[in-house]
């Protein structure tokens, strides 16, 4: 598996010995921890949606590239981030068939709906944005769990890069502890 959130700066962890480390247990369980969240936690969405949630944003105000992606992911609760190689294409997209238009000011392009843009965003004024659609199924599994367990596999990852012997002991004792605590919560059914 990829040390893809911490990078490869680790000491070259993989094979070159890292395995008497204090703290390469902890590693490699929050490492699992990381894979599980991935795994179930698809950030991916479809063309169609980075199209819908781009036209959704514009009707709300003239916004450039890089404020749509960070609003889509805000909005998203951080579930989803898509990426300049979806949003940029699919404004250019947008552009060609006349539903927006593109200023340009201090070097960056804006983009508002046009004529014809605003009468398609007001001809479906009850479809949800592809944000909202996600969110409605989403009981935290998907966006604020999976987030809360690599935050705090970034957190352990830190300690064993940069922590004591003693501090790492007491970092594997709080993460002891909030696995007990998580395992009593789904006993309390």
């Amino acid at each position: 598996m990829s040390n893809s959130f911490m990078g490869e700066g680790f000491g070259g962890r993989r094979g070159h010995g890292a395995e008497g480390w204090p703290g390469a247990a902890v590693w490699d369980a929050m490492e699992q921890l990381r894979g599980q969240f991935d795994r179930k936690a698809g950030t991916r969405m479809g063309r169609g949606d980075v199209r819908a949630a781009v036209l959704a944003l514009l009707a709300e105000k003239p916004m450039h590239g890089y404020q749509i992606i960070h609003e889509i992911e805000e909005r998203s609760g951080g579930a989803w981030k898509p990426s300049p190689g979806s949003v940029y294409p699919t404004l250019q997209l947008l552009a060609d068939e006349g539903i927006i238009g593109a200023e340009e000011s201090n070097g960056r392009k804006t983009y508002s709906l046009t004529d014809e843009g605003r009468r398609l965003a007001d001809a479906a004024p009850d479809q949800p944005a592809p944000w909202e659609a996600q969110g409605a199924r989403d009981t935290g599994r998907a966006t604020a769990l999976p987030k809360a367990g690599i935050d705090l596999a970034q957190a352990a990852a830190q300690v064993g890069r940069s922590g004591n012997p003693e501090q790492v002991k007491q970092a594997v004792a709080v993460l002891d502890e909030a696995r007990r605590k998580l395992y009593s919560i789904l006993a309390q059914d």
